[in-house]
């Protein structure tokens, strides 16, 4: 179960790693633009700087569960599992936060919710086990 659990963790990192892509890196862009249900060029460039920011806290939580995953495997179990929980639950709770927030967004909540929250049920069972 632990194994399951980090390889969510890093299915987890890999999406908020595509996140910060789009949201840092290619905020203008149509198909991005579609993706975040943002209707005019005007509505993409006055929230760009904003993106931007929120991109690379993406990219923080990404790496903080990656490398948790890699720890772990490497054998650094309570450093591992450290970060991969404080990445986890900060994604899980970043979706709740949208989930609640914005009623047209859930579906989107819901997809960002899932590796994180699996990881975190995996990892929750494989300590009780």
């Amino acid at each position: 179960m632990l194994v399951a659990s980090c390889v969510f963790a890093v299915l987890a990192g890999l999406l908020h790693g595509l996140i910060f892509v789009l949201e840092s890196f290619r905020w203008t862009d149509p198909r991005t633009m579609r993706t975040f249900s943002i209707v005019s060029s005007q509505e993409a460039e006055a929230t760009r700087e904003m993106a931007y920011n929120q991109g690379f806290y993406n990219l923080f939580l990404g790496v903080m569960a990656l490398v948790g995953a890699v720890l772990v495997f490497a054998g650094q179990y309570v450093v591992g599992v450290t970060l991969m929980v404080a990445g986890t639950v900060s994604m899980a709770l970043a979706a709740l936060v949208l989930f609640t927030g914005s009623p047209d967004k859930r579906g989107a909540a819901v997809k960002q919710a899932l590796f994180p929250v699996v990881s975190l049920a995996l990892l929750l069972v494989s300590a009780v086990l």
